[in-house]
């Protein structure tokens, strides 16, 4: 199927590996223009280099920025060039108890998890509606529903996005701009992987026998029983960031291998 997005310039934010890497790579398949971003230039520079090795003839840059550093995003802003479709999935997490939530924590996951997003879309929004067609998508979670407990901070700032994101659709009508969110459920990104390796060491059994245990107590509603990889949920992006998904618009998708059980 051709997905229509020859010649579509994205940018995804947190993209050097797991989901945004994947979708990165998808997009260049699809013949996009992409724009990738990482903390350090070092890091988005080995991406940029695993990119082409992976995808030939990629048409692939890169910028570095910290999005919990003002600065380094107002520099972000002012390298950035328009853009058709903009991924928000720059993003923390941490297990936490909840007394253990300081002040400076819940700032700044707010910061990098929400303000991120917003930061970027403010400044792109507008131009997509000049040119009368754009796509913004927000990475979230289904963490955003069922909010975990070991770190409600990060449910916190996923939930959030859901609001943003579906008011800034609510600004669209009558455009060719759709603004959606998109919920993975657990993702064997680099970041999960350590986390379960965390998780299996503290309890001193494996890495395979940790997963298990994660999915037997602490997301027993999935339906799949494992994690997704990170090309499942880059495919639904990647769809929803296509001309063809014009009918959706202010949408909360979910790649979450059923673990939210309610219907809507």
């Amino acid at each position: 199927m051709d997905l229509q997005l020859k010649g579509k310039t994205a940018f995804i934010s947190g993209s050097t590996q797991g989901i945004g890497f994947a979708i990165a790579k998808q997009l260049l398949q699809e013949g996009s223009i992409v724009i990738i971003n990482g903390r350090k230039k070092e890091g988005v520079d080995i991406a940029i280099e695993k990119l082409r090795q992976q995808v030939p003839d990629a048409k692939i840059s890169g910028i570095a920025a910290d999005f919990g550093k003002v600065n380094e995003v107002n520099e972000l802003l002012a390298q950035l060039p328009d853009v058709d479709i903009l991924i928000n999935n720059a993003g923390i997490f941490e297990p936490k108890t909840f007394e253990d939530i300081s002040d400076e924590d819940w700032f700044r996951f707010f910061e990098i998890n929400v303000l991120s997003g917003i930061r970027l879309s403010r400044f792109l929004f507008p131009k997509m509606l000049a040119n009368n067609w754009g796509r913004i998508i927000f990475i979230t979670s289904e963490s955003a529903i069922n909010i975990p407990e070991e770190m409600i901070h990060y449910g916190m700032t996923k939930t959030a996005l859901h609001a943003v994101g579906r008011g800034l659709a609510e600004l669209t009508k009558g455009s060719a701009v759709t603004v959606n969110m998109i919920m993975p459920g657990p993702t064997g990104s680099e970041g999960m992987v350590e986390f379960i390796k965390q998780l299996a060491d503290a309890k001193d059994i494996t890495a395979e026998q940790a997963e298990e245990d994660f999915f037997k107590t602490v997301r027993p509603s999935s339906l799949i029983q494992r994690f997704a990889n990170v090309a499942e949920v880059a495919n639904l992006v990647t769809y929803v960031s296509s001309p063809l998904a014009s009918a959706t618009n202010g949408s909360s998708l979910r790649v979450d291998g059923g673990i939210v059980k309610t219907i809507l």
